[in-house]
């Protein structure tokens, strides 16, 4: 599934369609209204044929506002905070890579497909990260991509509206470092965060807009630099941008073309969802930390998505931001080496079976 952009007026009917969508679930109250909205309507208009879908720019620059208002929750305090408790970030991150394996065997069993691509389609990493990590090492690029996207779809959809209908919604008292807009500063503000978004994503820095503006914005709120509030209606925008974005990824034929597929990766996402509920209520209990918070922090969703949810539920912004990308980065450094590790033991322990037999 690629992004597709449909042209101008595509790109055009997809963001109003997509902001209208999110008004009438903001109206329902649904969770996440600006994302979910979008995403579903974008989704459902592209599989039944109608061509509009947004270009990547618009996706970046979604990316580049959410990782802008996100890094404006890390205050000195909430800094050191998080420094106190970063041995379950590694934890989190270590979780996310055994995940990928299990849920690569389930995959690999329920679609029928080799290990590799399985894998690839299975570990919680970017989708078009793990899509050209995958291809480097022989796994199908177009199954990788199409199962990632759906992951985040599903995480998206299933794990706000869980945590809805179990009314796990936090009280918690993060807050931005200013919540007053000051128009001059929130400029320079934007400036220096789509300056360091820009070039992360030019270095190939993965998910580089939404880092490079996180890493810009949390150095001006940790050292005190209060610029300027987020808008309400700008995060709105952005939220719409990336529910269009995500939404943009489907397809006409996805549904008919591989149904076996598709009802694989949905079930070994839901298993991943699982366990990650598992070990985040786990992880909570040990650490005397708030569960929903972990559980948010160990979903196999993106960082923007779920740092969005945390943002909408009250459950802890910046420790889900920080348990995600702490995932992400070790996922994007760790899961080829961890690979080829894994497929060499793969085949000297099928070397010794088949020695075995003959013996």
């Amino acid at each position: 599934m690629a992004d597709a952009s449909g042209g101008v007026r595509g790109a055009t009917a997809a963001l109003a369609i997509g902001a209208v969508a999110g008004a009438i679930c903001a109206l329902l109250h649904t969770p996440i209204p600006w994302m979910l909205g979008p995403l579903f309507a974008t989704a459902a208009l592209r599989v039944s044929g109608l061509d509009l879908g947004v270009p990547v720019n618009v996706r970046y620059t979604g990316q580049w506002v959410i990782g802008t208002a996100l890094g404006l929750y890390f205050t000195p305090a909430v800094l050191r905070q998080i420094a106190d408790v970063w041995y379950l970030f590694i934890l989190g991150a270590a979780f996310a890579i055994v995940i990928g394996y299990v849920t690569a065997a389930c995959l690999s069993r329920l679609a029928r497909l080799d290990l590799t691509t399985s894998f690839f389609a299975s570990v919680p990493g970017g989708a078009a990260e793990m899509t050209t990590l995958g291809e480097r090492f022989g796994a199908r690029e177009d199954k990788v991509a199409a199962a990632q996207s759906l992951r985040i779809m599903l995480v998206v959809a299933v794990v706000p509206a869980a945590f809805t209908l179990a009314g796990l919604r936090g009280t918690d008292a993060y807050t931005m470092g200013t919540t007053q807009f000051d128009g001059q500063a929130f400029a320079v503000l934007m400036v220096a965060t789509l300056a360091a978004g820009w070039l992360a994503h030019r270095t190939n820095v993965p998910n580089g807009f939404v880092l490079g503006a996180l890493a810009v914005s949390i150095a001006l709120t940790g050292s005190e630099a209060r610029l300027s509030s987020m808008p309400v209606y700008v995060s709105n925008a952005a939220q719409v941008m990336l529910g269009c974005a995500l939404g943009s990824k489907f397809q006409r034929d996805f549904l008919r073309g591989a149904p076996r597929f598709v009802g694989a990766v949905v079930v070994s996402v839901l298993a991943a969802i699982g366990l990650a509920t598992l070990f985040g209520v786990a992880l909570a209990w040990l650490a005397g930390q708030n569960a929903a918070t972990m559980v948010l922090g160990m979903a196999p969703g993106g960082v923007a998505e779920m740092a969005i949810t945390a943002k909408v539920l009250q459950l802890g912004v910046p420790l889900v931001t920080a348990f995600h990308v702490t995932r992400l980065l070790a996922v994007l450094l760790l899961t080829g080496p961890l690979f080829v590790r894994a497929r060499a033991w793969r085949r000297v322990r099928s070397a010794r079976a088949v020695e075995a037999r003959r013996a």
